[in-house]
């Protein structure tokens, strides 16, 4: 909310928080794959990504969450900080980008990099 430059106040945030930090994997991602749009069984349920992690990271930090000792963001941060490969890089096979639902999908290729770099920033920005 602040981001967007409305007030704190504006809105009840928490059914949002609560979704994210309940969709989170056992790993400390999160992630969603394809057959959710062919199973609303599997909505937010899938192996965890690095791009899928940080939009889910971002999401709760411009809501206001994140502070030290916040147990899904942190978790979420040391996921992305243990998954990046000694380049500084993701690696993110599973395609993240829906081109048509049940048609074709599609793997943005800096989609892996730049929102995992976004949200450390992110966190550390609001951390420190």
């Amino acid at each position: 909310m602040a981001t967007a430059g409305m007030p704190q106040a504006r809105a009840d945030l928490s059914p949002l928080r609560d979704r994210l930090r309940a969709g989170r994997n056992a790993d400390g991602g999160w992630g969603e794959d394809m057959r959710s749009y062919d199973d609303p069984g599997f909505a937010g349920r899938g192996e965890s990504t690095a791009s899928q992690t940080a939009w889910a990271l971002l999401a709760l930090l411009a809501a206001g969450e994140g502070g030290l000792g916040d147990a899904a963001v942190e978790r979420g941060v040391r996921w992305l900080v243990e998954h990046q490969r000694e380049d500084g890089t993701w690696d993110e096979p599973q395609y993240t980008g829906t081109g048509f639902p049940r048609d074709f999908y599609l793997n943005y290729h800096l989609y892996r990099l730049v929102f995992p770099v976004t949200a450390l920033g992110r966190y550390v920005a609001g951390t420190s």
